[in-house]
């Protein structure tokens, strides 16, 4: 009795659906229909040239070992590939269970390019490495030089806000494409993926979506922690993580906090995301900041004095987004009002951004600090002596309480021996003065600035 195609395809199927998992047997193996079966060759028949470029990719082995299993040794498979959902048009190759070098190829075929969404601006050129960095960076630079082939599969950086999660998650991307043209890189949010699946439930499209995603080669994805809640949009990504993982395709995700730390995100995502590497993005210290700075003001680095620099990186202490935001504000201030960039202007702007708690250092802090300084006793400050190292110790005293404490010109006055608010003003205008005059003066007080400061942040 001679099998009808329909029959020998069905066979095929059995075979098939028990060594892949049921996502994959939906997506890439239900749509197939069988056309003709003669001589030990059964032909079938496929959606579009992307699925048979797919099929080629990843299921090629399967298909080897079924048609061996239902045809024997001498069974070949054939292709019919629509086009233009109209025309069909025959492969030129056939799939023997003999032969699995490249059957399925197509001479002219090309694959088909995504927009990537990245932001070409975000490389590992201008990504400062610190130590707080350090490891997610130099995983980024492995996986791109070989995505999907480490052990980085998936990538999850976490960290809090505006400490670079999405600027190294570009930078990876961006250099992937850069090593690799012909890689399909996507980057997304968490919020525009989620839009998706609805926008997919509403219209009945949910197979195409993931067709589509099932053929990246790097998938990116922004937030993970947005998941949360969020189940049917869970259930879809974990069958697109699986088969992106199988398939030996590169992901990466960036979350607010480690994986096992998500809430309302089902226990298998989260074990998935284990499973490759988890790399800690920390708050960069001074220095980091300092070089990050540096990097973010670019050709206007000349007009920022450092001591402003060093103020400003002593007040922004974790999120590098609100140090670019006082960087951009500082220029517009200093550009649209003709305002030379002081330590006065900083401390306008950065006020905008950040609320500063000065409990940490008070008027007898910074006296402490300047008489150490001077080498000098504390208590001389607040003496009437009119020796000139003890008067400058005392000027300056003043005019970091001003600059560093809420405390008024009275409450200052009253901690250097009473003196009252016309001579604090008067200590405080000689020191601006001798700054603006005085290079070695503008050193010290530059010197005394950081250790205010210092103290602040320890």
């Amino acid at each position: 009795m001679i099998e009808s195609h329909d029959s020998v395809w069905q066979n095929c199927l059995s075979t098939i659906k028990e060594n892949v998992p049921d996502s994959s047997f939906n997506t890439w193996f239900k749509p197939i229909k069988p056309i003709k079966y003669d001589s030990n060759t059964l032909t079938i028949q496929v959606p579009n040239r992307f699925f048979y470029d797919y099929i080629e990719a990843h299921f090629i082995n399967i298909l080897k070992k079924t048609i061996y299993q239902v045809l024997g040794p001498k069974g070949q498979l054939s292709y019919k590939i629509v086009v233009d959902n109209t025309q069909a048009t025959k492969a030129k190759e056939s799939f023997s269970s003999k032969d699995i070098k490249n059957p399925f190829v197509i001479p002219g075929l090309k694959k088909v390019k995504f927009d990537s969404n990245l932001i070409e601006k975000y490389t590992f050129e201008n990504y400062v490495e610190g130590d707080c960095n350090k490891l997610g960076r130099s995983a980024g630079i492995s996986v791109s030089q070989k995505p999907g082939k480490t052990a980085f599969n998936p990538l999850v950086i976490f960290g809090d806000v505006g400490l670079g999660k999405t600027h190294l998650a570009h930078a990876i991307g961006n250099a992937i494409i850069k090593e690799n043209g012909d890689q399909n890189v996507v980057y997304l949010t968490t919020e525009t993926f989620t839009s998706q699946i609805v926008t997919a439930i509403r219209k009945g499209s949910i197979e195409e979506l993931i067709n589509f995603y099932h053929m990246i080669d790097t998938l990116i994805i922004d937030d993970i922690q947005f998941l949360s809640g969020r189940e049917k949009t869970q259930d879809i990504f974990f069958n697109i993580f699986n088969q992106l993982q199988q398939s030996n395709k590169q992901i990466i995700l960036t979350s607010d906090r480690a994986p096992k730390d998500l809430v309302g995100v089902n226990d298998r995502l989260i074990s998935r995301f284990k499973w490759g590497l988890t790399a800690d993005l920390k708050s960069p210290d001074f220095e980091t900041r300092l070089a990050i700075m540096q990097e973010k003001i670019g050709p206007d680095a000349e007009r920022i004095p450092s001591n402003v620099m060093d103020y400003i990186c002593f007040n922004i202490k974790k999120n590098i987004r609100e140090l670019e935001g006082v960087i951009i504000s500082l220029l517009a201030q200093a550009n649209l009002n003709n305002r030379n960039i002081d330590i006065d202007l900083a401390k306008e702007v950065i006020q905008k951004f950040v609320t500063q708690d000065n409990k940490g250092i008070s008027v007898e802090n910074i006296a402490k600090l300047v008489a150490e300084h001077f080498q000098v006793p504390v208590e001389t400050l607040s003496s009437k002596t009119r020796k000139r190292d003890i008067v400058i110790a005392r000027q300056l005293s003043m005019y970091l309480a001003k600059n560093y404490t809420e405390d008024s010109l009275k409450s200052i006055g009253a901690n250097f021996g009473g003196k009252d608010h016309s001579t604090v003003i008067y200590s405080i205008n000689t020191v601006r003065d001798l700054i603006d005059t005085d290079t070695i003066f503008k050193d010290l007080v530059s010197e005394l600035e950081k250790k205010v400061e210092m103290s602040l942040i320890n």
